[in-house]
């Protein structure tokens, strides 16, 4: 399987933003990189119509969009979608970063910010490091929100056994 990384907190804490910069640094480092987004609400990306849209209306299970250079997958489900489900279905990736999914069990980040929460949210056995602007936390690495070069170093060191 492959290795995969939670990036956790509330909203507003920068949890966007340190995937962004993960993302750029991890990539510029050679590694292949797959990103996971939660999503608390339900969604539609198609727009009434569109071909792929009556695909899925007439009553496909699964419908992909496919250009020269990239593809969209499409799949409805009649229960809900967990973390799991999600991970098996990426196969190109040296490292999956996940946004989201707090309370799932799995290897995490925090992005804390404490005018937006008081105590940390993640499980101490989950815990892989915190980010925090100004604060420290005992027992667990902690780094500021522009050490990206040293956070990519330990998901390098942790997850992807280098170093």
């Amino acid at each position: 399987m492959i290795p995969f990384i939670g990036i956790v907190g509330f909203s507003n804490t920068g949890k966007t933003t340190l995937m962004e910069k993960l993302i750029r640094e991890l990539t510029v480092r050679g590694y292949r990189v797959a990103a996971i987004k939660h999503h608390h609400r339900d969604m539609e990306f198609d727009r009434p119509g569109k071909d792929t849209w009556r695909h899925a209306q007439a009553g496909a299970a699964t419908v992909m969009l496919v250009s020269p250079y990239q593809m969209v997958k499409i799949s409805k489900s009649e229960q809900k979608i967990g973390l799991q489900k999600a991970l098996q279905e990426i196969t190109d990736a040296d490292i999956i970063l996940v946004e989201g999914f707090k309370n799932e069990k799995m290897p995490k980040i925090e992005v804390f910010r404490g005018p937006v929460h008081d105590a940390l949210i993640t499980p101490r056995e989950e815990l892989v490091a915190v980010v925090a602007p100004d604060r420290e936390f005992t027992g667990v690495p902690c780094y500021g929100p522009d050490d990206v070069i040293g956070l990519a170093d330990l998901i390098v060191k942790e997850f992807l056994k280098e170093g």
